[in-house]
């Protein structure tokens, strides 16, 4: 079976382009299961994305948030929103992600007094259940464009036609002042977690203290643990041994170098340490994850 990679930059924003300046619009038919550790990792992107469940159930992360969308049901994500996906089993999730670009020009009438609104509003993403009625609207509409990108290959007016109810049925069901803080304190952040993220990435070979990662982007260590804890589940510290741990696995597949060479390369104390951690996040030792990463998971 072939596995899947999410890739981004060094904010996390998602490297693939979606579509293409003449059609910034595509569709893609994934199941999370076929994803590296059946994850599709931390991202984000200033694209739209719609997408719904049609196997299993997808753990969708979205900042502070974790929602279970079961069979049957859907999630928006607004433009420039961290999120994740994650699956216990086989769980497909069919999704389209776009440019609010495609339903009209920046600047136009039609932007600014119907796309920009939802854009800019305080709202991160919103579920389609089918018990409600104007979302299981929005869940026909959406399961329509999908079968139309599988069996017309000249779809593109249609899909557009089709969007723009989806989006029409959106905006007059959400409410875009809803929430408290608002997208653009999210955002803010964002950019913290991103500079302390990075700080990692840049350092993780090093030894790291919890005071240098939140003196990186100019916080307390209080903050820092908040912003991590809020934003993507888990601590500073923690986020660091996960990202060694990453780190690691692809020297594993990619070299023949020693567990032990590996540990130290990667910033632990010890192969010892190493090994006990590795085991805890991947279930397995580090030369049994080269073995199967080897001949390939099933």
């Amino acid at each position: 079976m072939d596995i899947f990679k999410i890739t981004t930059d060094e904010t996390l924003r998602e490297t693939i382009r979606h579509g293409n300046n003449r059609y910034p619009f595509a569709y893609y038919p994934e199941n999370i299961w076929q994803f590296d550790f059946h994850r599709i990792d931390w991202h984000w992107h200033p694209e739209l994305e719609f997408l719904s469940v049609a196997e299993g159930t997808a753990l969708c992360l979205v900042g502070e948030n974790k929602i279970e969308l079961h069979e049957g049901c859907g999630i928006f994500i607004n433009s420039g929103v961290l999120h994740r996906f994650e699956a216990q089993c086989s769980t497909f999730i069919p999704n389209i992600v776009f440019s609010p670009t495609l339903l009209a020009p920046e600047k136009s009438l039609i932007y600014e007094k119907y796309i920009l609104p939802v854009i800019n509003s305080s709202v991160p993403y919103q579920i389609f259940s089918p018990y409600t009625a104007w979302e299981n609207n929005a869940l026909q509409l959406l399961s329509q464009i999908f079968t139309l990108q599988e069996t017309e290959q000249d779809n593109e007016l249609y899909t557009v036609q089709l969007l723009f109810q989806l989006w029409d049925i959106l905006l007059k069901n959400i409410n875009p002042d809803s929430g408290s803080n608002g997208i653009h304190r999210v955002n803010h952040k964002q950019a913290r977690l991103q500079a302390m993220m990075q700080y990692i990435h840049d350092h993780y070979m090093e030894e790291i203290t919890l005071e240098m990662i939140a003196a990186s982007a100019s916080i307390s260590k209080s903050g820092a643990l908040h912003i991590f804890q809020s934003g993507i589940h888990t601590s500073p510290v923690a986020y660091l041994i996960q990202y060694r741990l990453a780190q690691a696995a692809e020297q594993l597949c990619a070299t023949q170098k020693s567990v032990s060479s590996i540990a130290e390369e990667m910033g632990f104390a010890s192969s010892g340490y190493f090994c006990r951690k590795f085991r805890q996040h991947y279930h397995m030792s580090p030369n049994e994850y080269r073995q199967k990463k080897t001949e390939g998971f099933s």
